[in-house]
C-alpha cells in the first residue's frame, strides 16, 4: 500500500458522499438528481455531504458555469458540509501520487507517439477488437533519454473484477476487457481517472453515489484503486432520466437545467426537488414527500435499476401543489419580478399590497409563478382596461344588461365582502331566468379585460368598492361606443 496523505478532513461523519460536476454549461436536471440523492443519503444516514467542482478541463471549464452550478444547488438548498473543493487546485497532489506508484512498479512510462496510438487504433478496429493501447512500453526499460512519457497503470491482465453495485447489482468485467490507462500525460498533466481517484480518497468518500454513465469509468478506477492499495468506496449507479419518448433526455425535449426550471418556467425549488426524488426512487404510492419526509425514508434500497421517464405536466402538478402550500409573502417576492417584466415598470406598494391580498386566491389556480404572474395582471393595469375579444364578447347587450343591474345593486351594497357580492350576483342571476355564469362572465370581463381568473367575487372583495365600480363603468360605457 503506498503511503496514504493526511486527509483533507478529519472531523468527517460516514457515510461520506459527494457530488461532484464538471464546470463546463448548467447544472442538467440529471445532476440535480444525483447531488439530491446523495445529500439525502448522508442527512438518513447522519453522514456528510461534500461538494467538489471538476474543472480540470480548463479549456471549457468557465467561471460562469461554476457560479451557475453552485447557484443551482443553493437554490435547491443543496449545501454541502464543507467548502467546495475545486479539483484543479489539487494537481500537484494528483502527479505526486502517480510517480509514487511509478516508483512502486504499479505504473509505467508510455513513449508512444501519437502517431503509434492512431496506428493502434486503426489495427484494432480493422480486427473488431477495442481501440487499446497494445501496452508495449509495460516491461520495457530502455527508455529515450530527454523524450517525455506520460505514465500509465499496469492494470491486471487476467482475472476479473466485480462491481457491488448498490444499485445495479454485481457488475463483473474480465481485466483482459481494461486497458492500461494514462494516469499523467506527456506534459505532466493528471487524467480525470487518477484525480477523482485521488480526490475521493483524500477527501474520506465511502460512498460514490453517481449516474450510471460513469459504470464503465468504475471498473478502471478500482484497478487504480486496489493498485494504490486503498480502501475501496461502496458504489451505486442510478440510470439515466430519459425523456417522454425513451430517449436519454435532452435540449429536445425541453428544459434540461435547473436554472430553466427557476427562472424561465417558474418552478419552486421543493417542487422541483419533490419531483426529482420522485424520478427513479419510490416508498410505496408515495408522491408528495417533503424535505424532512424524505431524508428520514431515503435509501438507496428504493432507488429502480430501469431510466426514469421525465414528465413536465406530472411536475406541473407536483409544482401546483407546492404553490398553494407557500407562504404569501413569499411567492409575492417570487412573482413581482415577474409581474414588473410585463407591465414595463416596478409596481407600486399599493399594488403589492393589493397582489398579497389577492395571494391566497391567485395561488390556489396557478401551476407556477408565471401562470402566477398572469393571473394577477388585471392587478396592475390602468383604467380603462385593455379586453381580449373573448372578453369583449361577453358584454354584448345581455351581458351588458345584466352589468348594468349588478352595478346598480352594488351601490346601495351595505357589506362589501365576497359572500354578499355572490348573493347580490346570484339574485340579479335568479331574476334574469339565467344560470351564475351568465351574470359572473360579464362581471369578470369588465374587472380583468379576461375571461381565465379566480374567482370574480375574490376579485370585487379585493380590488374594493370604487375600483370595482369604476371597472364596471368603463366596461359599460365601452359597450357604448
Amino acid at each position: 500500500m503506498l503511503a496514504s496523505h493526511q486527509p483533507l478532513y478529519d472531523d468527517l461523519k460516514p457515510p461520506v458522499v459527494r457530488f461532484a460536476p464538471s464546470p463546463t454549461g448548467y447544472l442538467h436536471i440529471g445532476g440535480a438528481r444525483t447531488a439530491l440523492f446523495n445529500f439525502l443519503y448522508a442527512r438518513h444516514h447522519g453522514g456528510t455531504f461534500l461538494l467538489r467542482i471538476e474543472d480540470t478541463d480548463r479549456a471549457r471549464s468557465t467561471e460562469a458555469a461554476i457560479r451557475a452550478i453552485l447557484d443551482s444547488l443553493d437554490w435547491l438548498g443543496l449545501t454541502p458540509d464543507r467548502p467546495v473543493l475545486f479539483q484543479s487546485s489539487r494537481a500537484e497532489r494528483h502527479a505526486a501520487v502517480a510517480q509514487e506508484l511509478l516508483a512502486a512498479g504499479g505504473a509505467y512510462r508510455c513513449y508512444a507517439t501519437p502517431e503509434e496510438l492512431e496506428a493502434m487504433r486503426e489495427q484494432a478496429r480493422a480486427e473488431g477488437r477495442a481501440p487499446h493501447y497494445d501496452r508495449r512500453w509495460r516491461d520495457r526499460t530502455d527508455w529515450p533519454e530527454g523524450k517525455p512519457y506520460a505514465v500509465r497503470l499496469k492494470a491486471p491482465l487476467e482475472g476479473e473484477v466485480t462491481v457491488h453495485d448498490q444499485v445495479q447489482g454485481p457488475v463483473t468485467v474480465a481485466n483482459a476487457e481494461l486497458d492500461d490507462f494514462i494516469l499523467l500525460r506527456s506534459d505532466g498533466t493528471p487524467t480525470y481517472m487518477l484525480s477523482v481517484v485521488v480526490d475521493d480518497h483524500d477527501m474520506g468518500v465511502t460512498h460514490v453515489i453517481r449516474g450510471d454513465d460513469h459504470l464503465s469509468n468504475t471498473h478502471r478506477q478500482l484497478a487504480l484503486i486496489r493498485a494504490l492499495g486503498w480502501p475501496e468506496p461502496v458504489y451505486a449507479h442510478v440510470p439515466m432520466i430519459h425523456g417522454p419518448d425513451g430517449a436519454k433526455l435532452s435540449k429536445r425535449h425541453g428544459a434540461v437545467g435547473v436554472e430553466a426550471y427557476r427562472d424561465a418556467m417558474g418552478i419552486l425549488p421543493e417542487a422541483l426537488e419533490n419531483y426529482l426524488l420522485r424520478l427513479g426512487w419510490g416508498h410505496g404510492n408515495t408522491e408528495l414527500v417533503s424535505r424532512a419526509e424524505a431524508i428520514a425514508l431515503f435509501d438507496l434500497a428504493g432507488v429502480g435499476r430501469s431510466p426514469a421517464r421525465f414528465d413536465q405536466a406530472k411536475l406541473l402538478s407536483v409544482n401546483a401543489h407546492y404553490m398553494k402550500q407557500a407562504d404569501d409573502r413569499r411567492l409575492l417576492h417570487l412573482v413581482l419580478p415577474r409581474i414588473a417584466a410585463r407591465i414595463g415598470r416596478e409596481p407600486t406598494e399599493a399594488e403589492a399590497d393589493l397582489l398579497l391580498r389577492s395571494m391566497a386566491e391567485l395561488k390556489a389556480r396557478a401551476q407556477d409563478l408565471n401562470a402566477l404572474a398572469d393571473s394577477a395582471h388585471y392587478l396592475f393595469v390602468p383604467r380603462p382596461i385593455l379586453m381580449d375579444a373573448s372578453a369583449a364578447k361577453l358584454l354584448d347587450a345581455a351581458g351588458r344588461s345584466r352589468l348594468a343591474r349588478v352595478r346598480a345593486e352594488a351601490e346601495t351594497l351595505g357589506v362589501w365582502h365576497r359572500e354578499a357580492l355572490e348573493s347580490l350576483a346570484k339574485a340579479v342571476a335568479e331574476a334574469e331566468g339565467v344560470g351564475l355564469g351568465k351574470v359572473a362572465g360579464p362581471i369578470r370581463a369588465a374587472l380583468t379585460g379576461t375571461t381565465v381568473s379566480p374567482s370574480v367575487f375574490g376579485i370585487l372583495e379585493v380590488l374594493g368598492r370604487e375600483e370595482s365600480l369604476g371597472r364596471i363603468d368603463d366596461a359599460l360605457a365601452r359597450g357604448q361606443d
